[in-house]
């Protein structure tokens, strides 16, 4: 990448923290190169080992190189980034534009690889979440070149999010496929990820009594459906489902998962979608609502293990929500031969 690229780089408002693993390690060293990367990288982060990603992460991804990954990595590095401007005190850089960028690549090496030599770049800001597959075409390519076109693919992105002319680096011999680009995620998408509310409605402008059906639907299928309609056949009011983007562990859901999990209701659900991980948490959100649950998830609800084992927690948040006059409506199933 040119350097004057990377200088225009610098010199724009964007602060980022780049997270790197398996690959384009030579983005960071190009953006370090030239002088003023202090005015562009907040942190630079290589959990290369699977455990550095695991640790990194907060969980084990299913593949190690893949779009879902690469957008987990950059959502999480997007929250540091705006960590580090808080911890910073510095009150210019309250309004600053800030960006997680990430890599999670397989490139060449000295050990057989199977597939197609490919990395992922996820980039999240505080608008849009963007996944970019690049695939390196010469099955001949050494590490250094797929290296040295991988920094150009990651540095390009770095540059788009400056609002820079991005022309395709000479030398690229990849293929590029655009994934789930939200260039404006939803503005009620953006409130909730940004912690501005607590829970948005997707579907009718307001709802009255109903019972909530919390789950991660991912995908919602006919037996959720079905539960939804029996729960409202037996007490009458209308089911609306409910997603938290939030898990306990993980990074919340970005505006790529946002947007593919709401379509699945058009037409057919309310949807709320919420940053409640917890049933504590839930019923604040919606007291004194019925949440229509199956026999495992009430089955944790009164399990002290996922309270750290401390059977205090787990009563005094049941209590919690016996205060805030929630219900559960439960689906039991057969379990060793019982029901």
């Amino acid at each position: 990448m040119s350097r004057e690229l990377i200088q225009n780089i610098h010199e724009s408002p964007l602060r980022i923290v780049l997270a790197i693993t398996g690959g384009g390690s030579l983005a960071m060293s190009d953006l370090l190169r030239v002088p003023g990367a202090s005015r562009t990288i907040l942190e630079a982060i290589v959990p290369y080992s699977s455990a550095a990603l695991v640790d990194f992460l907060g969980y084990e991804p299913e593949q190690y190189c893949s779009r879902r990954t690469a957008r987990r990595m950059a959502s999480r590095a997007f929250w540091r980034a705006v960590e580090l401007v808080k911890q910073s005190g510095d009150a210019r850089l309250a309004e600053v534009p800030l960006a997680g960028i990430a890599c999670t690549a397989s490139l060449a090496s000295d050990r057989p690889k199977r597939g197609q030599h490919r990395a992922h770049i996820g980039v999240q800001t505080k608008s849009q979440t963007e996944v970019l597959t690049v695939e390196f075409m010469n099955p001949d390519g050494t590490r250094e070149e797929e290296e040295m076109q991988l920094a150009d693919a990651i540095l390009a992105q770095v540059a788009d999010c400056c609002g820079l002319e991005v022309v395709t680096p000479k030398g690229l011999n990849v293929t590029w496929t655009m994934s789930g680009l939200c260039t404006e995620a939803q503005p009620r998408f953006v409130e909730l990820y940004l912690k501005q509310k607590s829970s948005v409605l997707i579907g009718p402008e307001s709802l009255g009594e109903c019972a909530i059906f919390p789950g991660a639907f991912d995908p919602l299928h006919d037996g959720h459906r079905r539960m939804a309609q029996l729960a409202s056949q037996r007490m009458g009011i209308p089911v609306a489902y409910e997603i938290s983007i939030m898990n306990v562990d993980k990074p919340p859901l970005d505006y790529i998962d946002m947007e593919s999990r709401a379509k699945q209701f058009v037409n057919h659900a309310p949807l709320y979608l919420t940053r409640c991980p917890t049933f504590v948490e839930k019923a604040a959100v919606f007291p004194g609502k019925t949440f229509v649950v199956g026999a495992d998830t009430i089955r944790r609800v009164g399990d002290a293990r996922y309270y750290a084992g401390d059977a205090s927690q787990r009563d005094a948040a049941i209590d919690r929500i016996a205060q805030l006059g929630c219900r559960f409506l439960v689906f039991g199933r057969a379990s060793d031969g019982r029901f």
